[in-house]
């Protein structure tokens, strides 16, 4: 089930993808023979002829061939296999001096049939947006809360506080916030940090510098939960002292605990120091006293949270938000691109078509749990951040791409002259061969990522 979802997401982004160029290819007079969904065989096929619309069920190549009434229209196909589709355009990738070949257009009208690809993979982003953002609410980088005794608290943000930027770069979305220091990480230096507060901004400098003490066990910190340990960390003083996944804590250091917010605050007050604490656990209806000292801990952070959706926005703001989100994810993969390229991210960070199936499984897998509307929703999510990504990644100036076809268009405009079109198809045709290389090392990356 997660593979079709995943394949369905991929052709549908696809499909939006070859729209782009078939509309535009029309609009600029370009022959298209076939339009088609899938790949494989041909399962169905209509097209308008002189005499009407023609379908036809599992035709071949042969059948488009000896028609005379096809062979000069858009036959329309759906083929087996879910996986993509295709636009084929007349004189695209071989000589052909047809007045309708691709061509034999000029260098403009080229440029935008090749450039419609990408850009309507940004414009289905935008659509899918729009649904998810008036369903969900805005991302807006509101403080939702500040952790204790960590760098936000100490500087002086405030729950409520719309964060402006980080360092100087703007913030529109909360997931921005993440973001920038995933791509710019901390270097312990202050962090100039801009805040909205009663309508007036204010700038605040933040020492990122954390150090606390760590026990090595994880559970939740909230009135409504428990105090049962969710998860212990392998090789750190719970493991070590003998205490296990499951086990709820009923003290600290004689300080009676009812649940996640009452534990967390013994442990906060009493672990400044680093030094022994003693947890009364009830093990299996059987309750023991553990002495255990913590490990200490040092890091980087904020030590904020400032992201969740937030509904009341109105019609205006749910489009302006939909630009803003892919925006933010188009600014994302360029990001990466750039740490891919300086070397601050490396080849195993690549993710294929066999990645991102692992990923929506996931995602799907995750989402169940919380019902149908979730499952729909966090899909759409999917299919924007891989629209996007796949919007600029074909914009990438490298051969077979359509980067690299704009590129060649945009030489052919400064030269005057195109480029030999026999030496363009060899550039391309490499480009292609490397292309292919490339995704086989990327799938057997993420085959390996899946073994271990």
């Amino acid at each position: 089930m997660n593979i079709i979802v995943a394949l369905l997401i991929f052709t549908v982004i696809v499909v939006a993808h070859e729209l782009g160029h078939f509309f535009l290819a029309k609009k600029n007079g370009v022959g298209v023979p076939e339009f088609s969904v899938g790949m494989g065989p041909r399962i169905i096929t209509f097209a308008k002829t002189s005499s009407g619309f023609v379908v036809k069920f599992f035709c071949s190549g042969k059948v488009f061939e000896e028609r005379e009434d096809w062979q000069d229209v858009t036959k329309y196909s759906w083929k087996l296999f879910p996986i993509g589709g295709s636009c084929a355009m007349i004189g695209e990738d071989e000589e052909n001096d047809a007045e309708n070949s691709f061509n034999a257009k000029g260098k403009w009208a080229r440029f935008s049939i090749v450039f419609a690809g990408p850009f309507f993979n940004f414009i289905f982003a935008f659509i899918v947006s729009i649904i998810i953002i008036a369903n969900t609410g805005i991302d807006y980088p509101k403080v939702e809360y500040v952790y204790d005794n960590q760098p936000a608290k100490e500087a002086g943000i405030e729950v409520g506080d719309m964060i402006q930027s980080v360092n100087g770069h703007k913030i529109t979305i909360g997931r921005e916030i993440d973001t920038y220091t995933q791509l710019h990480p901390l270097t312990g230096e202050n962090v100039e940090i801009v805040v909205k507060r009663d309508g007036k901004e204010k700038t605040i400098s933040l020492d990122p510098n954390y150090k606390t003490y760590l026990f090595g066990f994880s559970y939740s910190p909230d009135k409504a939960s428990s105090t049962k340990i969710s998860s212990i960390t392998e090789g750190k003083p719970f493991e070590k002292a003998g205490i296990s996944e499951g086990d709820k804590i009923i003290s600290v250091n004689g300080t009676k605990v009812s649940n996640g917010e009452e534990l967390k605050n013994a442990i906060d007050a009493q672990n400044a120091d680093g030094k022994e604490l003693t947890f009364e656990i009830e093990h299996k209806g059987k309750t023991k006293s553990y002495l255990v000292k913590p490990e200490p801990y040092e890091t980087k952070t904020l030590g904020f949270f400032a992201a969740g959706d937030i509904k009341g926005g109105n019609a205006i703001d749910v489009l302006k938000y939909s630009v803003v989100e892919v925006k933010y994810w188009i600014e994302t993969t360029v990001a990466s691109l750039g740490q891919l390229i300086t070397g601050k991210l490396g080849m195993d960070d690549l993710s294929g078509p066999v990645g991102i199936v692992d990923t929506v499984g996931n995602v799907l897998d995750q989402s169940k749990d919380y019902g149908m509307r979730a499952v729909v929703l966090n899909m759409l999510y999917m299919s924007v951040l891989l629209s996007a990504n796949l919007g600029v990644m074909n914009l990438l100036p490298l051969p077979a791409l359509d980067g690299g076809r704009i590129l060649f268009i945009l030489i052919e405009a400064v030269r005057g002259k195109p480029i030999d079109r026999d030496k363009e198809g060899y550039v391309n045709f490499a480009g292609f061969i490397l292309l292919m290389l490339l995704m086989i090392f990327v799938m057997y990356n993420d085959i390996l990522k899946l073994l271990h």
